[in-house]
């Protein structure tokens, strides 16, 4: 019996030390740590970049709190206009004299996910903050929180690169960043986690929830230590009065969906539009920047990132013809404003137009069943995640964001079946998120699986075999055939070696066409493709 106990530990003993060694090659206690790190940094610049915004607008209108509408209604008429017009105009100094490059965003971040080439440069995240914030602090019609994503998605990075961990801490990390900087601007920490995953990653790996986790806690830390922590907005005690109101929830669901479309149609026309207009670069947020603020003067409540209106719209303030020229017009000042190049992100204005269709649906539903219908306020929490939720592609990360924003924990059934059809009929009839549409604008298709950024992240210097001593370096007879070169992808050469039906090709210096420095061959690009295919699946289920 004792001989037998005496096995069976050392068997688990020796289980156990596997496991430890295993935890120690893939430097996993490294990562938590740094992952640490990099939640109290983005934590830190999250906090930091929402002060910014609010000196920006105490500049403007006397103002840093979020309360956008009120100070503006308080402020000098023309200073209305004036905020968003002399941000255009500093946000065009800096487009030309320091850098034309488009603010960075969520998109970004991604691409820099999938592709291990596509690096996130520090220098390029604190850009993208300066002019959101200065878009956002003067009145622009954006959200801060695609910025700050990807400054955070920068820092996980930076440190990542630095630290020289192998390529899925580097993931990881970048995730930890993203995790960090949602739950440090919303106050929603949970929600940080679930859009880290859903959104960046793209998997639900174990070996990467603690170190994001660990991140968005840190992150939230810090926020509710700077900002206190009550919910962004302040919602009643609302509850669904009737199972039978359900099937109204999934029509909301479908018009949500309709102003989900919508949306991101009015986006990228604007974008088209804005290419097509031969104006200076410096001038286009000027010009931008001055049309909203004309619409500003007359409709106030979609200045900035429009919560004080989303919270109007929460407790019933608005009457149903206001709310209904508020979807469009909130809707056209931010295709306005990220069209003529400002920064900033898209998620605070969806929650806006979210919650504006939200109560508008709510306010009819109540006017042609009164006994059934609940609030107008309870339709437009289901609203704000319908909309964000189908725009961004991302139906639980969304749904978290808005119970930890309101509170409304309560009306989780009510909004899980809204978010599901509006996501479900975006997905039929337009197939992408917006952040999938600008990627694939940019000939990057995530949805066709691991194998496109595999075959784009692989060179041919990766998996070649180098010239042997005594070859010659010269092609014979002075000939030239298909070659490839050492940075050539290796989607590149499967393409060359299945065209030509080559079993070996040669590859060339790419100074000199006709020295070969080494050979590829189709089997050995397989075999190194097949292996990266193998890893990523194994990165998935870990």
């Amino acid at each position: 019996m004792l001989a037998r106990l005496r096995s069976h530990l050392t068997g688990r003993l020796g289980w156990l030390g596997a496991n430890l060694r295993d935890f120690r090659a893939e430097r996993q206690h490294v990562l938590w740590a740094l992952a640490l790190l990099v939640g109290f940094a983005a934590g830190v610049v999250a906090v930091l970049f929402r002060e910014l915004i609010g000196l920006i607008q105490l500049l403007w209108i006397g103002s840093s709190s979020e309360n956008t509408l009120t100070a503006a209604r308080s402020a000098a008429w023309w200073l209305v206009p004036l905020g968003p017009l002399i941000a255009g105009l500093a946000v065009g100094i800096l487009l030309h004299r320091i850098s034309s490059r488009r603010a960075g965003g969520v998109a970004d971040v991604i691409e820099a996910r999938a592709y291990s080439g596509r690096t996130l440069g520090l220098r390029d995240g604190l850009w993208s903050a300066l002019v959101s914030a200065i878009t956002v602090g003067g009145g622009g019609s954006a959200g801060r929180e695609g910025p700050i994503v990807h400054l955070g998605a920068t820092l996980g990075e930076a440190i990542a690169r630095r630290a020289a961990l192998p390529e899925w801490c580097r993931r990881t990390l970048l995730s930890a960043g993203v995790a960090s900087a949602v739950a440090a601007s919303f106050n929603a920490p949970f929600a940080g986690v679930l859009f880290a995953h859903e959104v960046v990653l793209g998997h639900y790996a174990l070996r990467s929830f603690v170190p994001i986790m660990l991140a968005a806690t840190a992150g939230s830390l810090i926020s509710r230590q700077w900002f206190g922590p009550d919910a962004a907005f302040t919602m009643p005690d609302y509850a669904v009065v009737s199972y039978f109101e359900f099937p109204a929830f999934v029509l909301l669901g479908i018009v949500c969906a309709a102003v989900a479309l919508l949306f991101q149609l009015a986006l990228r026309i604007a974008d088209d539009g804005a290419r097509h207009v031969d104006v200076p670069l410096w001038l286009r947020p000027a010009i931008g920047g001055a049309v909203v603020g004309l619409i500003g003067l007359a409709f106030p409540q979609v200045l900035g990132v429009g919560y004080e209106t989303t919270n109007l719209a929460l407790s019933g303030q608005l009457s149903l013809g206001l709310m209904l020229t508020l979807i469009i017009v909130k809707t056209v000042t931010t295709a306005i404003t990220l069209g003529s190049r400002f920064g900033g992100g898209i998620f605070s204005p969806a929650l806006v137009v979210g919650g504006l269709t939200g109560a508008a649906f709510g306010s009819l539903a109540q006017s042609v069943f009164p006994d059934l219908a609940s609030s107008g306020g309870l339709y437009a929490i289901l609203g704000m995640g319908a909309v964000a939720g189908a725009v961004f592609g991302a139906p639980i990360s969304t749904a978290m964001i808005v119970f930890e924003l309101t509170g409304g924990y309560r009306l989780s059934i009510a909004l899980l079946l809204t978010v599901a059809v509006a996501q479900g009929i975006v997905q039929a009839l337009h197939g992408y998120s917006w952040f999938q549409w600008q990627l694939r604008l940019r000939g990057l298709d995530l949805r066709e699986g691991p194998h496109k950024p595999i075959g784009a992240n692989a060179r041919v210097m990766d998996f070649m075999e180098p010239l042997g001593d005594g070859a010659s370096p010269e092609f014979p007879d002075g000939g030239r055939g298909p070659a490839l070169r050492p940075t050539d992808t290796l989607a590149t050469a499967l393409r060359a070696f299945d065209v030509g039906g080559f079993d070996r090709l040669p590859v060339v210096d790419p100074s000199s066409d006709q020295t070969i420095v080494g050979w590829a061959s189709h089997l050995t690009a397989l075999q190194h493709f097949n292996r990266a295919l193998v890893q990523s699946s194994v990165e998935e289920h870990r």
